[in-house]
């Protein structure tokens, strides 16, 4: 019962916010704003209005790979969006637009996200190495292992929530800029609502994921000493 509930519906949980995002962004990716406004337009607008002048917008490869590098000031977005007028690829490139604002006002969740981006890069390594090892390598015992197991399970709880109202917030941002800059009329948030909706639950899933098998963990750990 312990796995169904901790482990199982979570991963089928992280399963549908996947699907979910990705047949939400094709449907509105499909849809052309009425202003022809590209991303990379966009997003530049959004940034512009906020003072911001030092960030490089550059297209990528990949499906939905769009992301805001802090680190070194650049705005990514995949080539479907880069290039793109619809409502899918405007709210997308807001959105990344949003966490560049979020850097330069120094947004609390944002600066403590980037923080714990080593130590979470650690910990999944680690936490993989662990796991595996436990089952395959004779030399690692799974319960003296345990109480590590969950340490770094606690560490990638705790980014996945702090990434929360990072997203949250920028989607938040993107929503707002995209209709005061006038790059959408009112009527066509529903597209851009739902996509970034549909994105959000991805990270929704994520933080239930990693909470599941971080409470699963810790009940063994207690049990063991029991």
């Amino acid at each position: 019962m312990e796995f169904l509930v901790l482990i199982l519906i979570p991963i089928l949980l992280g399963v549908w916010a996947q699907i979910k995002v990705s047949s939400t962004y094709n449907r509105y990716v499909q849809v052309a704003s009425r202003g022809h406004i590209t991303g990379a337009e966009a997003a530049r607008f959004v940034m512009e209005r906020a003072g911001i002048h030092d960030v490089d917008i550059v297209p990528i490869g990949g499906k939905l790979t769009d992301h805001y590098d802090p680190s070194n000031k650049r705005l990514a977005l995949s080539e479907e969006n880069y290039a793109g007028t619809s409502l899918a690829a405007l709210g997308v490139a807001a959105h990344e637009a949003g966490h560049a604002i979020q850097h330069k006002v120094g947004y609390a969740a944002l600066n403590l996200r980037m923080a714990l981006v080593p130590m979470t890069g650690f910990a999944s390594q680690s936490l993989n190495v662990l796991l595996i090892g436990s089952i395959f390598l004779p030399f690692i015992n799974f319960y003296a292992v345990l109480p590590i197991i969950v340490l770094l399970y606690m560490v990638l709880t705790f980014f996945q929530l702090v990434t929360l109202p990072v997203e949250f917030d920028a989607s938040k941002r993107a929503k707002e800029e995209l209709v005061h800059l006038g790059i959408i009329q009112q009527d066509e948030m529903v597209g851009v609502r739902k996509t970034l909706d549909a994105a959000a639950w991805t990270y929704v899933a994520a933080f239930i994921t990693s909470l599941g098998s971080l409470l699963y963990y810790l009940l063994h750990m207690l049990g063991s000493r029991d």
